[in-house]
């Protein structure tokens, strides 16, 4: 199963191509694939899906009995993670043919760890379809070193390990290489150098190329690490690992019979805070839940809020592992640790959906399913985050819990995680979908 997630790590380079692993793998399994466009016949018992701007997916396996008396249990995650994003007319033109390209900061990674390193580009472009509403958009991954973010040698800047404050604009430039006069003129013609090398990537002319998503990831392959193997590393492992550990146990009991509905609901966006037509804010879960009951229940006028009333949501997001070299950030008596099993996460403040109700749940899962859990609560006087939970109850009375497996370096350009943690949570969400 490690190997498997290693795989899918490497594969998901950005949120659009997470989504079509997650794809690739329920139609593999079975999966009939909804357009949110089309009239649905849901039948009790059916394995369907369904996706949203290429970078969300909801998968679920109806009950054998109404949402309205069995409800539905969700687990939810998410598809993006920190990363830069290539603006348009992005070529900077320098000294010697130097072409540097203009990028944009997406969430709040930690800038410093993408010096120096290989990256490669990813994402999605736009090209000419049947008409302008419809353009055709297809994936691309280069999967090869082309660019890095040089960082300035110490020698210009021999304060650089007392701190080192550092703007986006300025120096997180990456650089794409250096070319003649006349390449750079053609280049230009045909609309840059991004253009140029995705289209001659895909295959297509530069020209072809209305508009594009792309995005910078490091080219370092996932790998796993540690005196016992103990750990992986990784890039995009906050949220990935908890996506693709949902959708893990949803295959895994896809082959069981349960009355309630089963669902692994995938967003976008949750880096930026969420508020997108594919992301947790959005009413695209509500949409859903409401679709699948009206089609399962038929003319029964309250059956949604029944099925809400009856459901229960893991809201899966990685959280942060005590650290040996900064034990003064951590609460002292609740700080989760690596291969301490599934965390749950607590905020006296409401920045998670966890009550008593939804930790007791939880914690009851895992006594069952015969793993341990640890708990993450904030030091006192240092801010946290927040995540999918809590939005999501601000549009659905769901009771449920936000819950993920300790990581290090969150949102670094490489993760880490623990081995025996991701197996755990596939075990707790097997059980809960049970």
């Amino acid at each position: 199963m490690i190997q498997r997630l290693i795989d899918w790590l490497d594969e998901s380079t950005c949120n659009f191509l997470a989504v079509k692993t997650i794809c690739r793998e329920l139609d593999a399994a079975g999966f009939l694939r909804l357009d949110a466009r089309d009239s649905w016949r849901i039948e009790k018992g059916g394995r369907y899906y369904l996706t949203k701007n290429d970078s969300a997916v909801f998968a679920f396996i109806v009950g054998t009995a109404s949402p309205a008396e069995y409800g539905f249990r969700i687990i939810t995650s998410h598809s993006d993670s920190p990363c830069f994003k290539i603006k348009p007319n992005a070529e900077i033109y320098g000294e010697g043919g130097v072409v540097s390209l203009n990028v944009e900061k997406y969430g709040g990674g930690i800038l410093y760890t993408w010096f120096d390193r290989p990256l490669s580009i990813s994402g999605r472009v736009m090209t000419k379809g049947a008409d302008p509403f419809h353009p055709v958009t297809t994936l691309v991954d280069l999967k090869k070193p082309v660019c890095t973010i040089p960082h300035l040698a110490i020698h210009f800047n021999r304060e650089v390990n007392e701190g080192n404050k550092l703007s986006v604009q300025k120096d997180m430039k990456p650089v794409i290489g250096y070319f003649s006069e006349e390449k750079i003129k053609e280049f230009k013609e045909k609309g840059g150098v991004v253009k140029s090398i995705v289209a001659e990537h895909l295959g297509i002319s530069p020209e072809d190329i209305i508009d594009y998503e792309l995005n910078l990831y490091p080219l370092q392959p996932a790998t796993i690490l540690g005196a016992g193997d103990e750990y992986f590393q990784s890039a995009r492992i906050d949220d990935l690992s908890m996506a693709f550990a949902s959708i893990e146990a949803l295959l895994a009991e896809s082959g069981h019979d349960a009355e309630a509905t089963r669902m692994a609901a995938v967003f976008d966006n949750e880096e930026t805070g969420s508020a997108t037509k594919q992301g947790a804010h959005a009413p695209a879960l509500r949409s859903l839940l409401e679709r699948v009951t009206s089609a399962v229940a038929g003319g029964d006028s309250d059956a949604f809020h029944r099925a809400v009333a009856n459901s229960f949501m893991i809201s899966a997001d990685d959280a942060h592992a005590w650290h040996p070299n900064y034990n003064e950030k951590y609460d002292p008596t609740n700080h989760p640790v690596i291969g301490g099993g599934p965390v749950v996460k607590i905020n006296a403040n409401c920045k998670y959906m966890t009550d008593g109700d939804g930790a007791a749940v939880f914690r009851s899962l895992c006594e069952e399913a015969g793993v341990k859990c640890q708990y993450f609560v904030n030091h006192a006087d240092v801010a946290g985050g927040s995540t999918l939970g809590n939005i999501l109850t601000s549009q659905l009375d769901l009771r449920g819990v936000d819950m993920g497996a300790a990581i290090w370096a969150m949102h670094s350009a490489a993760e880490t995680a623990g081995v025996a943690d991701h197996l755990d949570c596939v075990k707790v969400f097997r059980r809960f979908f049970r």
